[in-house]
């Protein structure tokens, strides 16, 4: 107070401030306030931003430079249906984007077993995808890579995924920060261990998942194989057509037989594992509204606003699992309801290999749609 009431008096009598000590002390004055207010400021939106930007780093890392090439992520083998394999894929690859990682080409699986591994059949994603495709579709979004990639084959870091209700999403994700730091991060892969993709916990939004599959392309033999089964049911839909037309005395236009013909696929899902899966889990969560009955199947269909009748209805079952025979009876009319066996096709079928696995030939006839 001494000090700056002589800085005060000192003002007054001398019309220039002269004092050495008066213009030291306002100096730190001035100092002080701003480091106060610099402090407050930088820690106070540091805490509240520290999980966005945690969060968010690699993604932002990546939209600048890309996806690392020289780091790398495996996945275990990605089983069941195609639907359920699409969705572990797009799951796989979007943990290797997270870490900033190239994914490793996964194994797909051409069999109905998951749980007996001596039964599986692996079938490598560029059997069934193509490769080099979906890269150039997905350039700066994810990456896919081959082993032979690799430079140094014996040194891997093992992530093992964790299981049960206690490995929370919030544990998972932890993990996989973690994952993303040093020294996990100075690995050149990271081999994640444990339960199929399609189970892990799920962090990413459906944009992103929408984003992987639209890379998604079949090689051309099996895009071949689902054209002459589309163009089967378009045919079967034109006779069709054309009979009740004809019955109807409509009068026929030049080249009405060449135009598209609209069909329904539909993916009956009333398979036995379908249905045990789907009970205990409606029991787990206290629901009802999980399982699907032939019954509400078929009536979901007949409801489909603007349908046109008659149309062919072309059900994909996995016959080797199927309960009830039924099938093709209960249908509303107008809806013609054809399975591969009627349609004539089911040699194209066997010619996949699929253990009747209508879970991914049934997707090739809906991609096609």
């Amino acid at each position: 107070m001494d000090l700056l009431s002589n800085c005060k008096s000192s003002k007054v009598l001398v019309p220039r401030l002269s004092s050495i000590a008066c213009k030291c002390f306002a100096l730190v004055i001035i100092v002080l306030v701003l480091r106060a207010a610099f402090v407050s400021t930088f820690f106070g939106g540091f805490e509240q931003n520290q999980i966005a930007i945690s969060h968010n780093y690699s993604l932002s890392y990546m939209s600048e430079y890309g996806i690392r090439k020289d780091k790398f992520v495996e996945v275990p083998q990605i089983v069941w249906g195609l639907n359920n394999q699409k969705i572990a894929f797009a799951r796989a690859c979007l943990t290797a984007r997270m870490l900033n990682r190239t994914l490793l080409m996964p194994s797909l699986s051409a069999s109905l077993f998951y749980k007996e591994i001596d039964l599986l059949q692996p079938i490598s994603f560029d059997k069934v995808f193509q490769f080099e495709r979906f890269n150039s579709l997905c350039d700066g979004f994810v990456r896919l890579g081959h082993y032979s990639d690799i430079s140094n084959h014996t040194s891997a870091f093992e992530v093992q995924k964790g299981s049960g209700r206690r490995w929370t999403i919030q544990r998972d994700m932890d993990q996989l920060r973690q994952s993303s730091q040093d020294p996990i991060d100075r690995y050149e892969v990271i081999r994640i261990t444990g339960k199929n993709p399609f189970l892990w916990h799920d962090h990413w939004p459906v944009k992103d998942y929408a984003r992987v599959f639209e890379c998604l392309v079949l090689v051309d033999e099996i895009a071949k194989e689902a054209d002459k089964v589309i163009n089967k049911i378009r045919e079967v839909g034109r006779e069709v057509r054309g009979k009740a037309e004809v019955s109807q005395n409509d009068i026929h236009l030049e080249g009405h037989h060449l135009q598209p013909v609209s069909y329904v696929a539909v993916h009956m899902r009333i398979e036995k594992d379908w249905m045990i899966h789907c009970k205990k889990l409606e029991q787990r969560l206290n629901v009802s509204q999980i399982c699907s009955s032939k019954a509400e199947i078929t009536e979901r269909v007949g409801n489909i606003l603007g349908l046109k009748t008659p149309t062919v209805v072309y059900l994909a079952v996995a016959d080797v699992l199927l309960e009830d025979s039924s099938i093709l009876s209960g249908w509303k009319e107008g809806l013609l309801p054809f399975e591969k066996k009627k349609l004539g096709v089911d040699g194209i079928y066997k010619k996949e290999n699929t253990e009747d696995d209508e879970d991914g030939r049934g997707e090739l006839v809906r991609r096609w749609n």
